[in-house]
C-alpha cells in the first residue's frame, strides 16, 4: 500500500506534536510532585497545631470535648 506524501507528513507532524505534549506533561508532573507534597505537609502541620490550640483554649475556658 502506498501512502500519500501529504498523509505521511500529517502523521509525522501528529507524532512530533504528541512527543512534545508528553514532554510538557512530564514537566507539569515533576512540578506537581515537587510542590504538592510539601504543601500537604504544611497543611497537615497547621491543622495539627490548630487542633492543639483549640483544645487548649477549650480547656482554659472550662469547656470539654
Amino acid at each position: 500500500m502506498v501512502v500519500d506524501d501529504t498523509i505521511s507528513q500529517a502523521l509525522n507532524r501528529i507524532a512530533d506534536n504528541q512527543e512534545e505534549l508528553n514532554d510538557t506533561l512530564k514537566k507539569i508532573l515533576a512540578h506537581y510532585n515537587s510542590v504538592v507534597p510539601p504543601m500537604k505537609e504544611g497543611a497537615d502541620r497547621s491543622n495539627k497545631y490548630g487542633r492543639i490550640a483549640d483544645a487548649e483554649e477549650m480547656r482554659n475556658n472550662g469547656q470539654h470535648n
